[in-house]
């Protein structure tokens, strides 16, 4: 037949509607669906329909209007009409009942629907059937229809329809279900929505109907009904339920399909995708909370797939290491083992905590209740765990309760004996470590790709596997901090912190302020010099580099400052940041800059002195809480120190671990494998290893990476995904990333509060710095920042103050600005949006409270351009 189609023809001659009946269909017996009797009108009729006029205007239509004088008169020819009726009775032996649908080759396809675009007809005569066919035709050009492809660039001028002729189902009721509920997302509910008699008023949206929602257990989890007696009966909606979860397996995706019940038959109308489905997250799939509160100081903004896959395994080994040192059972450790894998997520390219395995880490512990508050200071996050949450991973029976009391017992012995031990360890870690990144033999330079990797290998076992002394000191720091914190709070009567931070300010022998105190003492050398400082200001790079040899002395301090501090750069802990070594212009900034302004924070006293004769009065007649209070002084400084020292050190691991993934890029480059040596950077450390290894499922590693750029572009040219929200199910997959809930920001008039973390009182211009690559800070500006990390201690030297939006009371930017007596706050809740370059304000590193005293009515710039000082 040269116009009809049946099941078994093609696609293009059948139409996304009737291909879906046929498809089931051809699956007999298996699928058990009763479908009316129907053939399709193929396109090629309307072709065979037009004149050759309308045919001439259609080709050249690019607008409504033309598309319309081309179709108005558009009828079925004779030959069409003649096939058809002859036709009928062989396939429908009743043909005075017929519905007439659209069956378009894009419709009710995986993407697009056209849902309630093109016209159907029921009860349609045979003698009327030609000009009810000539209808849908003319529907498919139709403005809404040119609109809604229109507006998901399907093109200009569509197909023209197949037309799909059905047995009519005189229905005693009819309506249509979905395998997955289209409003919420929920994958596991059918929803199934009947009215009495045929369904075209509720697939038209004219009427309201009974709705029932069906669990994957079978069971009518809710009934909406619109008069006393529903519609259906529960055993025809269990069938209902069963049809089409029938048709998604067919089909391999959850199906919307329109149903029709005559006589007791059930009967299959039509099936299409649920085209919204794959853009909702599935609410009944398991819940993920993400936080970036303080890993946003290691990980800032987007992270390459090289860097997540290491620190994503470090993570995974250091922390199943702690529970080891905490006593945690083996057979604890290994039941937890994909918790240990999934302690961190990447999301929108971004690094996040999957803070409810955080918590399941720390509910491994003994005494989940006691310890929880200080691994939440440990982690730095705004907020804690909701309670509901809280109560899942934490809850135990009796029993457990008394092995939980005794295995507490026991860490605590355990913890003692580490305290004890840890000095010991301390001096073992910094001696395995510095075995480890000796210089190799042969350099890595001259290294092949297998003896790289080799080396990588031979590191991550000496190392990654063995980093007791940083877990277990930085354990030691939260509990001495929080002791300290609690003491002088009760014992001294300083409830607002003040004198905790300045009794572990200017402690000493802490690495992170000692780039500053360089950075400081070059610039004073250059006092007079006003064309050097000129120079290190403004001029370029090669500028510089050619000059340096007439400054003997300077390029002596700066070759020992890259020797030592090279790789303690901006963003140090992601492998792909560019280094001091690649680019030292930011430090010839910095020491220009502090030579320009010449002026440097000095206390007329010692902030720690005063602050140790405060403690000291408060504490004279009470000889007892004296001892302890020193003792628990002198650990908390202890424990700070090494906490950040042994964090200089994870610096040189990773600034080791940044050159040899660099030297692979490079051979992989050689051999033509990669387009350049950095894009090693977007593949994942063990796809890099596993070439070498003979273990890669996938060699094409210029494919991997240009898949990789393109998305990660992607990343970086998105808004950033919240700070803190929840996933459901698959991650990746329907999920907005939204915050929870608006964060409270604590605010007093034209004040804002955060965390006090270095005494002092600052009044001056605020200089809001996005990039300190780009930063220039004047005479008395305080630096105000989203987050900082080691790279930023180059403009400590030159900032009156500090503002951070983010951070804890031992993060990098606390530590150091205590140690270097700069005031500082922290955890300011929206300060980079608060204030703006130019906003005079005042605040007291002893209170946490920073308030505007002069607002600037130009808007915040963010940055100030390098180009000068």
């Amino acid at each position: 037949m040269r116009f009809i189609s049946i099941p078994g023809d093609s696609v293009s001659e059948l139409g996304g509607k009737a291909n879906a009946l046929a498809s089931i269909q051809s699956a007999g017996q298996r699928a058990n669906v009763n479908i009316p009797k129907w053939f399709v009108v193929s396109p090629a009729a309307f072709w065979a329909s037009l004149s050759p006029a309308q045919a001439e205007v259609l080709s050249r239509a690019t607008s409504e209007d033309e598309i319309e004088v081309a179709l108005q008169f558009l009828t079925c020819n004779d030959d069409v009409c003649a096939e058809i009726q002859n036709a009928l009775p062989t396939i429908m032996p009743n043909k005075d009942g017929l519905a007439v649908r659209s069956s378009a080759i894009d419709e009710d396809g995986k993407a697009h629907s056209f849902a309630g675009q093109l016209e159907s007809f029921l009860q349609v005569a045979s003698d009327d059937l030609a000009n009810k066919i000539a209808a849908v035709w003319r529907s498919g050009f139709s403005a809404r229809v040119l609109a809604y492809r229109r507006e998901n660039n399907l093109g200009v001028l569509p197909p023209p329809p197949a037309v799909l002729i059905q047995q009519m189902v005189n229905a005693e009721s009819a309506g249509v279900a979905f395998a997955a509920d289209p409003i919420s997302g929920r994958r596991s509910v059918v929803v199934i929505s009947a009215v009495s008699g045929l369904g075209q008023g509720l697939v038209a949206g004219e009427c309201n109907a009974d709705t029932y929602h069906v669990n994957r257990a079978d069971e009518i989890i809710e009934r909406k009904l619109m008069a006393e007696t529903p519609i259906l009966s529960d055993e025809q909606i269990k069938k209902i339920a069963a049809l089409v979860r029938t048709t998604s397996q067919h089909f391999n995706r959850p199906q919307d399909i329109e149903w029709a019940i005559e006589a007791g038959q059930l009967y299959l109308l039509q099936s299409r995708p649920i085209t919204t489905i794959a853009h909702l997250a599935d609410p009944d799939g398991a819940l993920n909370l993400w936080d970036n509160s303080n890993i946003a100081e290691s990980y800032g903004g987007v992270t390459t797939p090289l860097t997540f896959s290491f620190a994503r395994r470090a993570y995974e080994e250091v922390y199943r290491q702690f529970c080891r040192l905490m006593l945690v059972p083996d057979a604890t450790i290994q039941q937890h083992d994909q918790t240990f894998k999934h302690m961190l997520g990447l999301l929108g390219g971004r690094v996040y905590y999957n803070l409810l395995n955080w918590y399941r880490v720390l509910a491994m512990l003994p005494g989940f209740k006691l310890n929880r508050r200080f691994m939440e200071q440990m982690m730095g996050v705004k907020e804690g765990l909701p309670e509901h949450l809280l109560a899942e991973i934490g809850t135990i029976s009796k029993g457990e309760k008394l092995r939980d009391a005794l295995s507490l017992l026991r860490t605590m012995g355990g913890l003692v004996r580490n305290h004890f031990l840890l000095p010991t360890k301390i001096k073992s870690f910094y001696a395995r470590l510095n075995d480890a990144l000796q210089a190799s033999n042969p350099p890595l330079e001259a290294m092949r790709a297998d003896e790289l990797a080799a080396y990588y290998r031979r590191i991550e076992a000496q190392l990654l596997t063995r980093w007791d002394a940083p877990l277990i000191n930085d354990f030691f720091a939260m509990i001495f901090y929080g002791l300290l914190r609690r003491l002088s709070e009760k014992w001294c009567g300083d409830p607002s912190g003040s004198l905790q931070n300045a009794l572990l300010s200017e402690s000493g022998g802490i690495i992170s302020a000692e780039p500053a105190k360089r950075i400081r003492a070059m610039a004073e050398s250059l006092q007079g010099n006003d064309e050097l400082v000129v120079l290190l200001c403004n001029g370029a790079l090669p500028e510089i580099n050619a000059r340096m040899s007439d400054f003997s002395n300077l390029q002596s301090q700066i070759s020992n400052y890259l020797a030592e501090f090279g790789d303690r750069c901006l963003d140090e802990l992601k492998l792909e940041s560019h280094t001091l070594h690649d680019d030292p212009l930011l430090l010839f900034r910095a020491i220009g800059q502090a030579a320009k302004n010449g002026h440097e924070r000095r206390a007329p006293t010692s902030l720690q002195s005063e602050a140790e004769q405060r403690a000291a009065a408060a504490l004279a007649l009470h000889p007892l809480r004296k001892l302890v209070f020193h003792w628990v002084l002198r650990h908390a400084r202890d424990r700070v120190r090494e906490r950040e020292n042994l964090r200089f050190e994870r610096t040189r691991l990773f600034g080791r671990a940044r050159r040899l993934f660099l030297e692979l890029g490079q051979r992989f480059y050689a051999d033509n494998l990669l387009d350049d040596p950095r894009d090693v950077f977007y593949l994942e450390v063990e796809e890099v290893l596993g070439f070498i290894e003979g273990a890669a499922t996938t060699t094409d590693l210029r494919g991997m990476v240009a898949v990789r750029k393109v998305e990660f572009a992607q990343h970086r040219k998105m808004e950033a995904p919240a700070d803190r929200f929840a996933t459901h199910g698959a991650v990746h997959q329907g999920n907005q990333f939204r915050p929870i809930k608006t964060a409270s920001i604590a605010t007093l008039g034209d004040s804002r509060k955060g965390l006090a973390c270095s005494p002092g009182i600052v009044r001056g211009k605020v200089r809001v710095v996005t990039d300190p690559r780009q930063a220039v800070l004047q005479p008395g500006e305080i630096l105000v920042a989203e987050r900082t990390d080691p790279g930023w201690v180059l403009l400590f030297a030159s900032a009156a103050g500090l503002l951070v939006e983010r951070g804890s009371l031992l993060s990098h930017a606390a530590i150091v600005s205590r140690e270097m007596r700069l005031p500082a706050i922290v955890a300011i809740p929206g300060v980079t949006e608060w204030l703006q370059d130019g906003d005079e304000v005042e605040f007291d590193g002893s209170t946490g409270i920073v308030s505007v005293l002069v607002a600037r009515a130009s808007a915040r710039t963010g940055l100030m351009k390098s180009s000068s000082c």
